[in-house]
């Protein structure tokens, strides 16, 4: 089994042994009936992955070349640099304008550069041969250097003629002018500890590196942006218009404000939460005790792997709740798993007054990090009225101190990257709410990843 099926395996580990509502042929209709002298009612709990999908897992701009103090664009011998942290399977993206175009710019492929090779070791050192020119499809071309409305000549942002092939696309040489990639910029990439990578973009060209009709000049690059994605077409693609996002901007005038702000409203963590168990108690600390070790009756395994299993057959064996089960199959599924935005799942359960509610889930991207309730749970009605509606305010993330924290979905044992259960070092810490930050790692707010209502019925 590989890292990265393995919090979805131990996800989708067989839960039917220690009972609740996720088996799939449950029905409202085999609940027992309910004394409605007691007070007693049914209620639904939803339990909904509340993320975006995020096309991109981190990016920014380069915009200030090194050792100097002010934004612009880079000459012979300057550079940019970006340093970032990736976990396997990512890519990098990114673009820097052709100085002396109306629209050329420097980018990877659409579907960017892999930062690890086939067995997983990091790439280093000069990926300048994956880095091509292309044509942004905005704007008509003209001679490099010489046109009107070329970088440097253009009187205002955005004054040539519209591009008849309104396609991204490689750069033509049209001109019989265009250098080497090679000869204008070198772009190396070198791995850090943690994951870490630095990227850095030299310009390299000379005097005599653009020839033209005009005159013969070095090639300005201008500020870019970068970004670190898994599926392809993260900035564009070839053959298809350019999406208005701000690329247009950037690779006409070197101004890359919009497609930093459209990239950065579609960068973020894609949280999936784990199969969980919830129960139906009086008492407090059902499943841990704020600021006190884990009891090693299986939270460890939730909070750690995703695997509520060992969990849940030591709360049903817990003979002063009044009710245990366990979510694993996400609605509209046949099969267990976990849950990502978009996702939910759906538990139905009675409760009378006096009766609370907890519920634990996996921050599917950490180490031992999980969603849940306060040590005491929710109280599920006021007086003899039961609670309805939004309850996510009453849900915070915790950490269960078992497992040392690592950059999220980063770390090489946090859930998805871990290559067995149990691999992180131990914490021997406390089970603690985790408030932002937790071990210098920063986490979403909760209510951007998880989104939990009750409904009476």
């Amino acid at each position: 089994m590989t890292a990265k099926t393995l919090f979805l395996a131990l996800s989708a580990v067989a839960l039917a042994a220690c009972g609740g509502s996720d088996d799939p042929t449950f029905s409202p209709d085999a609940m027992p009936e309910i004394d409605s002298g007691s007070g007693a009612r049914q209620f639904e709990l939803h339990i909904e992955a509340a993320g975006l999908p995020y096309t991109f897992v981190k990016s920014g701009t380069f915009s200030t070349p090194e050792g100097g103090t002010e934004m612009g664009p880079i000459f012979p011998g300057d550079a940019y640099s970006v340093t970032f942290s990736a976990a396997p399977g990512a890519r990098l993206s990114f673009e820097t304008m052709f100085g002396p175009s109306n629209d050329f710019f420097y980018a990877p492929g659409p579907e960017g550069i892999a930062l690890y090779d086939d067995e997983g070791e990091p790439i280093s050192g000069d990926v300048t041969d994956q880095v091509s020119l292309w044509d942004a499809g905005t704007e008509i071309n003209q001679e490099p250097g010489c046109g009107a409305d070329v970088g440097p000549n253009q009187a205002g942002a955005n004054t040539g003629a519209v591009d008849p092939v309104a396609t991204v696309r490689l750069a033509a040489d049209d001109f019989d002018v265009l250098p080497d990639p090679a000869e204008v910029l070198k772009v190396t990439l070198t791995p850090g500890e943690d994951r870490t990578f630095s990227l850095r973009i030299e310009n390299v060209s000379s005097d005599d590196t653009l020839v033209t009709s005009c005159s013969s000049s070095a090639v300005p690059l201008a500020p870019g942006v970068w970004a670190i994605h898994t599926a392809p077409g993260a900035l564009f693609a070839d053959g298809e218009a350019d999406r208005g996002d701000g690329l247009e901007a950037a690779v006409e005038d070197g101004n890359p404000a919009s497609l930093a702000a459209a990239v950065t409203a579609d960068t973020g963590l894609i949280v999936p939460l784990s199969p969980g168990v919830w129960a139906i108690h009086t008492a407090s600390g059902v499943l841990f005790t704020d600021g006190e070790a884990d009891r090693g009756d299986g939270l460890e395994s939730l909070a750690e792997s995703g695997n509520p299993s060992v969990l849940a057959e030591n709360l049903a064996s817990d003979t002063s709740l009044a009710d245990t089960g366990t979510f694993s199959i996400p609605d509209g599924s046949d099969s267990a798993g976990a849950i990502v935005p978009g996702g939910g799942f759906t538990v139905t359960f009675s409760a009378s007054p006096g009766d609370r509610l907890s519920f634990a889930t996996m921050f599917g991207l950490s180490n031992d990090a999980f969603y849940a309730p306060g040590q005491d749970g929710i109280e599920l009605f006021d007086g003899q009225t039961p609670r309805s509606g939004d309850i996510t305010a009453m849900i915070s993330l915790w950490d269960a101190g078992t497992e040392v924290d690592q950059e999220p979905g980063i770390g090489p044992d946090t859930g998805p990257q871990q290559a067995s259960a149990d691999a992180g070092a131990a914490e021997g810490g406390v089970v603690h709410a985790i408030d932002g930050q937790d071990d210098g790692q920063t986490y979403p707010a909760t209510d951007s990843v998880i989104r939990v209502t009750l409904t009476p019925m």
